[in-house]
């Protein structure tokens, strides 16, 4: 098992059973549905008490007309035959009603359980927007994915064939066994004695059923985590000739599924024949017991044939029930890990006080800064860290560049002023004020990035530079590519702003995406800040003409951090801070560093050997 699966795995292990607290959580979902909810149990409830009608016109029939006894046995043929014919009508009418009211409550149940599907995903998205980047760092797309799918699918089958179709047996049983308590308690007494086996094999299977549904649901993430990684990185497996490997590993993964599948499945196979079984067992000793009770007199064969009919009406709600038992059990494993999704904490939130920023001078500052994706534990060596005490200020209006090895915290420095972490130790400052008291969306709408892997969406190419806003105009996003460069590749494409893009942008270039990224990033009007990740680090040279061109004119005025490989794209820079292993150990401008010798001066000049 990979390192991503056994982490995928010991985040999905089973949490204690919290039955009780995962149901009130889980039929919260249906308080705003109470009133279709009461709507479906009202025409469960007829349907019931119409059913056991049914019932009793059997009764009738035998009695009355097929085999009268009693006070009928002088009734003619032709008084027999119009009691026949009266309840074979009567029969009709009800089975009629019974036929509008299960179209009722079929569609009362569809209402409620498309609805209680879209509040959970709707829920679930929220708080993936709101989650910090970290929480995505350490959890596979196919792994959420597997939340908001068959997990929410599973809550859902719970609350609506699963709780109120538990209602509705409960009505079921309540009605049928009334009813033949009415008829005859004795016989009622004897035919549900079966029912203790049941509930003792019940509490047996319960806790196997869940661990294999627990089961069934992390394999299915591990199998969903795979093929999302296989397909996103279709080229680079097929690349490196890795399609074998590939298979083998998907073959292990899908085997592992299925032998999960096959364990519930094997829990569940002994389960509810096991009711069958017993419902079986049942009918014989009401056949028995009812039989002889009719040889001696004492019971009609009306009420013989009504109590078997009752019993066996009664054991459909307990196989039902027992199927029902399967959707709980499905169900509250998909819950606890719905729950492990919105009970995640948000570390990075917003202040109660959070300020709204309205314009920025453009000040940045790092004050013994600390900082690590994850928080390494007490005592932990500097290495744990990525960023070690650094201590950086950039004054309003600067252009400030940072290079380094890969790894050496360059980009941790972007992502920390941007937000997108919060660090352990020390403050980051923009205006004299730490980020943690600006409110997060406010200021990022003041600082432009673009990073260097571009993530376009499936959409239009005017979609993709506004991100779907309406407020921004076609105007504004024709200055921006006109601004940037990106307007002469947009204008021969097919339609033009209108064309369609397929996901990840497939079809462009990287020198295109990239413009496309940075004619976004200027259209949100970074005026006090903009922020540059590798913005050209995979264009081609005419590309980076353009985009540098445009950067020059966007930096006028305006602070600004680029991280650069390319040494030659920063020598205009304000100054130049070298991070190694997490520090600064140089800065100054281009020619200093150069006259300096060191750090700077070695990355120069290995950079003009391989030129």
């Amino acid at each position: 098992m990979t390192a991503a699966a056994r982490s995928v795995e010991k985040l999905d292990r089973a949490q204690p059973d919290v039955d009780l607290a995962l149901a009130r959580r889980m039929l919260s979902y249906m308080r705003p549905y109470l009133l279709v909810a009461g709507a479906a149990l009202a025409t469960m409830l007829a349907f019931a008490l119409l059913d056991t009608f049914t019932v009793n016109l059997l009764k009738r029939a035998l009695d009355q007309a097929l085999a009268p006894v009693g006070a009928f046995r002088a009734e003619s043929p032709e008084t027999r035959y119009g009691h026949l014919q009266a309840i074979a009508v009567l029969y009709a009418l009800v089975a009629a009603g019974a036929f509008g009211l299960r179209y009722g409550q079929g569609y009362l149940l569809a209402m409620l359980g498309q609805g209680i599907v879209r509040d959970i995903r709707r829920d679930l998205y929220r708080k993936f927007i709101a989650l910090p980047l970290a929480y995505f760092d350490r959890n596979p797309v196919g792994r959420l994915m597997t939340r908001v799918t068959s997990d929410v699918d599973a809550v859902n089958q719970f609350l609506t064939q699963g709780l109120v179709g538990l209602a509705q047996d409960v009505f079921l049983l309540a009605i049928f066994g009334g009813a033949m308590f009415l008829y005859d308690t004795p016989l009622t007494l004897a035919g549900l004695t079966v029912l203790i086996p049941l509930w003792f094999v019940t509490r047996w299977l319960r806790s196997r059923m869940r661990e294999a549904f627990r089961s069934t649901r992390l394999h299915q993430a591990l199998v969903n985590i795979f093929l999302n990684e296989s397909i996103t990185g279709m080229t680079t497996v097929q690349l490196f000739g890795r399609e074998g490997r590939a298979r083998a590993e998907f073959a292990q993964r899908n085997q592992r599924f299925l032998r999960a599948n096959l364990d519930s499945v094997r829990w569940y196979s002994i389960f509810y024949p096991f009711v069958t079984f017993m419902g079986d067992i049942g009918l014989a000793v009401v056949l028995f017991v009812g039989g002889l009770e009719h040889l001696r007199g004492g019971l009609s064969i009306g009420t013989v044939v009504a109590m078997v009919e009752l019993l066996r009406r009664m054991f459909a709600p307990l196989q039902d029930i027992a199927d029902k038992f399967n959707v709980l059990q499905a169900a509250f494993a998909s819950a606890e890990r719905i729950y492990g999704v919105l009970d995640e904490p948000e570390t990075v939130s917003d202040a109660p006080n959070a300020r709204p920023v309205t314009t920025l001078r453009g000040e940045v500052e790092l004050r013994h800064v600390w900082f690590a994706y994850q928080d390494p534990p007490a005592g932990a060596p500097d290495d744990a860290w990525v960023l070690r005490d650094v201590n950086l200020k950039i004054s309003p209006g600067e252009s400030l560049a940072l290079v380094g090895a890969t790894g050496a915290g360059k980009s941790s420095i972007i992502s920390l002023v941007s937000r997108f972490y919060d660090v352990q130790r020390g403050a980051v400052l923009v205006d004299g004020l730490d980020v943690r008291g600006y409110a997060q969306r406010s200021l990022r709408r003041h600082i432009g990035v673009v990073l260097q892997d571009v993530f376009l969406f499936s959409g239009s190419v005017f979609d993709n530079l506004t991100l779907f806003d309406p407020t921004t105009t076609r105007e504004q996003a024709l200055r921006a590519a006109r601004f940037t460069g990106a307007d002469e590749f947009i204008a021969r494409l097919p339609m033009g702003y209108d064309t369609l893009l397929m996901e990840r942008g497939s079809g462009l270039s990287t020198g295109q995406k990239q413009l496309l990224a940075f004619t976004r990033a200027i259209l949100q009007n970074p005026d006090i800040v903009l922020v540059l990740d590798e913005a050209t680090a995979n264009v081609d040279s005419e590309s980076e003409a353009k985009i540098q061109a445009a950067l020059t004119r966007v930096m006028h005025g305006r602070t600004s951090i680029i991280i650069a490989h390319r040494l030659a794209t920063i020598e205009r820079c304000d100054r130049i801070i070298v991070i190694a292993d997490g520090r600064v150990v140089e800065e100054g401008t281009h020619a200093k560093l150069l006259a300096h010798g060191g750090h700077y001066a070695r990355l120069h000049g290995a950079q003009a050997q391989t030129a």
